[in-house]
This record gives C-alpha cells, sequence and structure tokens, in this order.
C-alpha cells in the first residue's frame, strides 16, 4: 500500500469512526481549539496520573482531517508520559510543516498525516487537535486555543 492510499484510509476510517470520542469527567486538563478559516472546534480532556497521560479524548466537530487526527492523536498518545507526548507533537508539527521532513518509524499510523502536506490550506485543520492537546498539557486551568 502506498503513502497515498494509507493516508485515505486512514483518515476516512478514522474520521467514520473516531476513537476516543467524548467527554472525560473530571478532566485534570481541557482546552477548547477553534480553527476559524474553516469552522472546525474541539475540545480536548486530559486525565493524568503522575507524569502520564492517563486518558485522553476529544469532542468537536470539524471536517475530515481535523476528526482524523485527534483521533489518531489520542490513540498515539494515551499512556505517554509528558515527555512523549510532547516530543510526538514537534514530531507532528514538524511532519506537516516541512514539505521535505522524512517521515520518521515511530510514528507508525499518525504516518497517514504527511499526506496533508499535499493540501496546505488543510495542515491547520490536522493540526489544530495537536495545538489544543499541547495547550491543555501546558496550563492546569481551561484554555482556548485558535489556529489564527
Amino acid at each position: 500500500m502506498d503513502l497515498k492510499e494509507l493516508y485515505r484510509d486512514v483518515i476516512l476510517d478514522h474520521n467514520k469512526k473516531p476513537r476516543n470520542f467524548g467527554a472525560l469527567a473530571p478532566p485534570a486538563r481541557h482546552a477548547t481549539g477553534h480553527n476559524p478559516l474553516c469552522g472546525d472546534r474541539l475540545e480536548v480532556y486530559v486525565q493524568l496520573q503522575d507524569d502520564r497521560i492517563e486518558d485522553l479524548r476529544f469532542e468537536g466537530a470539524g471536517c475530515a482531517i481535523s476528526v482524523a487526527s485527534a483521533s489518531l492523536m489520542t490513540e498515539a498518545v494515551k499512556g505517554k508520559t509528558l515527555a512523549q507526548a510532547q516530543q510526538l507533537f514537534e514530531a507532528i508539527h514538524h511532519l506537516l510543516t516541512d514539505q521535505a521532513a522524512p517521515t520518521p518509524e515511530f510514528l507508525g499510523k499518525l504516518a497517514a498525516l504527511s499526506g496533508v502536506r499535499e493540501f496546505p490550506a488543510r495542515v491547520k485543520c490536522a493540526s489544530l487537535c495537536w495545538h489544543t492537546l499541547n495547550s491543555a498539557l501546558a496550563a492546569p486551568a481551561p484554555i482556548a486555543v485558535s489556529t489564527e
């Protein structure tokens, strides 16, 4: 299977059946993300146990790329330490914003997000959840994030 096929299949699957969708009560951390250009809006809920992400969920509405990226993110980050989550954030940010960036093998299914680079206007859709998670982890009080 080539990368374009993987991109299409993974994005469609995670958009149709998003993993870890729904609120977490009470979340240890919470942030709201909004992309005013296309209307994507999501909330990220994080339950921490020491420095480990014990549970992670999201809810909201957006385009297929936004929802799929959030679903993939929750699967990839759940159970990780804060340092590992930060490493994934940086790797995804680099993957999405650098056209020449190689796709690190450790990304697994997240590698499918590299297909978004072919659609520069959609990079913000794919990165919204990651920036929202990053903000939730950085601030103990609820926070709002915008791509603008």
